[in-house]
């Protein structure tokens, strides 16, 4: 047989098995090849639910209700009045899978601890850890009450929370507000200012807010924020500087129409303009009311929770219910405060995770090229990263689009077969708390999910 001198040869793998040939100029292609990363044992599960037609047709279903979700804001209250199991006895509600005292990590245990002096359950930090540790202060996981809350999550009864309903399906979801960065309480600071700001929190700031939206004509469109502000330079994980002046925009009117003392009004948009991450707590209930639409889903292995306590990182799949697989929390590599390094950084934390399960924050980075001077890397990484998470989710956002990339939607839906197939795991981009409680936020950084929980959830997973 005669062969065809324009023939190339394929390089299947890692790419340097090319040096050789291109010091000899030969023609070649390079195949970007991945083994499956589930486990030998496991092809064969990973095999018949890939090729499964109930799985396809259950992944079509939750991509369809992901990009159908219309959240609207409808309420801002206390979250006793709100959220089930908080208007009883000495509750919390953290981040993350469940988690006990004795395995807590540093800021979760010193954001609880500030809890408890917030809402006068203890005179000081030593009697609020006597009453965790014995048992007297209960607590469990955000996520299991229809909400959630960024880095140590706390939501305890006095604290005001964003009410977002889901129109398109009915159920709500719920988020704290947002302290600010630095020394605040969801980074496990607990100062007599950290106590002062969030009780004006509850005294002034979450009434005026309350009663502002409650006079406008019509509840707000929070994906229409965050579609905005994706198109404006934001992912609203880690940068919501646009998403932010949206919401205060919208805010503004209604403010000057229904609240009569000026210092209130001057206070109020101080505090949030000089919080860029004000809008995060109002997006992650949005995206909260979203995922919770394919949560139980049968025979879908799309994730609709991935979340931290900073001790364990735990996922779940909409088709295992309401079932954790967790894993330890990894740890942030990134940028640091003056004066803070790698050794202070506690592992990953929070629920703000939330984000990436319906296609924004690390997922649409991309839209967000200045979030690298927050978390690290070059602008050609954030693009990189989103086009990486295209390879594992079902499909683009039809809703949340990236001007950078000729308007291409988010990859939205992240799919454990494709992880599994491809060995790429979910890219987190997240704040850093220090590893020991009291101190609060010392930096930003980047990181991957474990590959463990993955393969737990291919092995419990089942065709029905």
């Amino acid at each position: 047989m005669k062969l065809d001198k324009n023939l190339k040869l394929i390089n299947i793998g890692l790419e340097n098995f090319t040096e050789a040939l291109k010091k000899t100029q030969t023609s070649y292609v390079n195949l970007d090849y991945r083994p499956p990363s589930a486990p030998p044992e496991l092809m064969e599960i990973l095999d018949e639910l890939a090729s499964s037609e109930k799985v396809k047709k259950a992944n079509e279903e939750a991509f369809k209700r992901l990009n159908a979700a219309q959240p609207f804001l409808m309420d801002l209250l206390p979250a006793r009045e709100a959220v089930e199991g908080l208007d009883e006895g000495m509750n919390l509600y953290h981040a993350g899978p469940p988690v006990t005292w004795e395995n807590m990590c540093g800021p979760m245990r010193g954001a609880m601890m500030g809890a408890c002096v917030y809402e006068k359950w203890a005179k000081n930090v030593e009697e609020a850890e006597e009453m965790l540790s014995s048992g007297k202060v209960s607590f469990s996981p955000c996520h299991h009450h229809s909400a959630v809350g960024p880095m140590a999550g706390i939501l305890s009864p006095s604290m005001y929370v964003w009410a977002v309903e889901n129109k398109t399906f009915g159920n709500t979801a719920y988020c704290s507000l947002n302290e600010g960065l630095g020394k605040v309480l969801r980074f496990g600071a607990y100062s007599d200012d950290v106590i002062e700001r969030l009780t004006w929190m509850h005294e002034v700031l979450g009434p005026t807010l309350r009663k502002v939206i409650a006079a406008s004509e019509s509840p707000l469109n929070v994906s229409t924020i965050t579609a905005q502000a994706l198109q404006m330079g934001d992912e609203c994980h880690n940068r919501n500087v646009a998403a932010t002046n949206l919401l205060q925009k919208e805010l503004t009117e209604l403010m000057l129409k229904t609240v009569d003392d000026k210092k209130t009004i001057l206070d109020i948009f101080t505090f949030i303009g000089n919080n860029p991450h004000f809008y995060l707590n109002l997006s992650m209930a949005a995206c909260k009311a979203t995922a919770d639409t394919i949560l139980g889903l049968p025979n879908s292995t799309i994730l609709s929770a991935m979340a931290r306590n900073g001790t364990e990182i735990g996922i779940r799949v909409a088709g295992c219910g309401d079932k954790w697989f967790t894993a330890p929390s990894g740890m942030p590599k990134g940028l640091f405060f003056s004066g803070f390094s790698q050794e202070d950084a506690n592992p990953d934390i929070g629920d703000s995770t939330i984000s990436e399960i319906v296609g924004i924050g690390g997922f649409a980075m991309a839209a967000a090229p200045a979030i690298v001077k927050f978390v690290g890397g070059t602008p050609a990484d954030a693009m990189n990263f989103t086009l990486e998470m295209g390879i594992i989710t079902h499909g683009e956002s039809t809703v949340f689009q990236i001007p950078q990339m000729d308007f291409k939607g988010t990859p939205t839906g992240v799919d454990i077969l494709k992880v599994l197939e491809t060995g790429i795991f979910p890219f987190i981009n997240t704040g850093i708390a220090h590893k020991e409680p009291g101190i609060g936020q010392v930096g930003a950084g980047i990181l991957r999910a474990p590959e463990s929980s993955f393969i737990d959830a291919l092995e419990y997973m089942e065709v029905k």
